[in-house]
């Protein structure tokens, strides 16, 4: 069985703050990593000072940051961290008191049923599949504004 690293334990600063930097330059979404595979939870934050990006990684002790492709010559170089399902899922529940924006009605959808209904295997009956497509649109659905 895998040894997984384990979400740290946030003080409540670094919760806020980790929770500011999401809200204002990340996402809190159901993506994929290829076309045909289920969405997983995916919370993540984009910036162009790979420093703050260290600061979190090294606060949350998960997680990956990478380079983002340059579109153009000028551009400055940029970065992504990014957490994927249950290790997501602990960053989430800590800072989802702190989150302003429509963040904050994802997490909670997320946090509420995103256990439920996400198969450890990823495989679905059919009802358990809409259940979760259902899910998928809920929180899709959510946008700023």
């Amino acid at each position: 069985m895998a040894n997984y690293r384990r979400t740290a334990q946030l003080c409540e600063t670094d919760a806020a703050y980790i929770a500011g930097l999401v809200d204002g330059e990340g996402s809190v979404t159901l993506g994929r990593k290829h076309r045909n595979e289920n969405r997983q939870l995916v919370v993540s934050i984009s910036n162009n000072e790979i420093c703050l990006l260290e600061f979190v990684l090294n606060r949350v002790k998960t997680g990956k940051i990478t380079r983002k492709r340059k579109t153009r010559p000028h551009h400055a170089s940029s970065y992504t961290y990014a957490v994927y399902n249950r290790q997501a899922l602990a960053l989430l529940e800590q800072i989802q008191p702190y989150l302003k924006t429509c963040k904050a009605r994802r997490a909670e959808i997320i946090l509420r049923d995103y256990i439920r209904l996400t198969s450890r295997n990823g495989k679905y009956r059919t009802e358990q599949l809409q259940e979760r497509k259902a899910f998928e649109r809920r929180v899709l659905a959510i946008k700023p504004g």
